[in-house]
């Protein structure tokens, strides 16, 4: 881990502010595993380049005990980000790991793969999140990729005011993080806020940008955004970045991009930019040709 205590902070003349909270619809994936999916299908042109957000938290067994088995992607990035908890993840490339508490797995499916993550443990807490990152047509058949990230391989910094940020995409204050991605330019921060702190991030104005909410309240350009919210940040031209203050100790994910401006058709796990490519897709998966 990068722990570094900074002082300042970067400079944001303009904050975004909010166009749209979000309330996450529950539903389940995988053999009965229940979910909330806060980032839905309908908003992955707004939100372009992520396609999903997936957030799941229970200390009931029967909510994930069956975990995702055997499961095909296609065209795009899984980033699995987890809070608490223990996943076994196993592909048909030949990846194995395990992924617990405060790790992130990310996962390039490019031309295709097919995993299983199934939880590691019969009792307690598993919490966390799965973000879907689409890729550019280009590397949509490149080989899939796969890495697991402990905690303690997390970049992480605390400002002066005490807020903790852990840079898993993109950079921060200048600490760049665990993965950086040229084509999407990816931002992805887990940001702890103590009551009344702020933290303040540059974004791009042409990048796409969101904050999730998973814990306590905090305020964006003067409106509050509770728990269990998405905040879609306005791409005004002016704003040069976001300002976050918690009204009460808080967690945020910090999320942006650039935007790919292509196609998208989804059926499923497959993430193309025709509907004849998906067609190939499914082909290949019933044929056995997926990797």
């Amino acid at each position: 881990m990068t722990s570094t205590l900074f002082s300042g902070a970067e400079c944001v003349g303009q904050s975004r502010a909010v166009e749209q909270l979000v309330v996450g619809k529950a539903t389940s994936d995988g053999a009965g595993v229940k979910l909330t999916r806060v980032l839905t299908q309908s908003l992955q042109h707004r939100l372009d380049p992520f396609l999903m957000l997936d957030a799941f938290g229970s200390d009931n067994p029967d909510d994930y005990i069956a975990g995702f088995p055997d499961h095909p992607h296609r065209g795009f990035e899984t980033v699995t980000y987890m809070i608490a908890g223990r996943m076994r993840h196993r592909d048909s490339a030949g990846h194995e790991g395990l992924l617990e508490n405060g790790g992130v797995q990310w996962m390039t499916a490019g031309k295709g793969v097919v995993h299983s993550e199934i939880p590691q443990q019969e009792e307690g807490v598993m919490e966390g999140f799965q973000l879907w990152l689409n890729l550019p047509g280009k590397d949509k058949m490149c080989a899939p990729w796969y890495r697991d990230f402990a905690a303690a391989d997390l970049p992480r910094f605390t400002s002066a005011t005490g807020v903790v940020v852990t840079v898993i995409a993109g950079a921060s204050q200048g600490v760049v993080g665990a993965v950086t991605r040229e084509a999407t330019a990816a931002l992805y921060l887990d940001v702890h806020l103590p009551t009344g702190a702020s933290f303040f991030q540059a974004i791009p104005a042409e990048h796409n940008a969101f904050v999730y909410v998973y814990r306590g309240e905090v305020s964006i350009a003067g409106r509050k955004v509770p728990a269990q919210r998405m905040a879609i940040l306005d791409n005004s031209a002016q704003a040069d970045g976001v300002s976050i203050e918690a009204t009460a100790e808080a967690r945020v994910l910090v999320i942006a991009g650039q935007p790919l401006n292509e196609p998208i058709v989804q059926y499923g796990p497959f993430v193309m930019n025709t509907q004849q490519e998906i067609y190939l897709a499914l082909s290949d998966f019933r044929d056995g040709r997926m990797v």
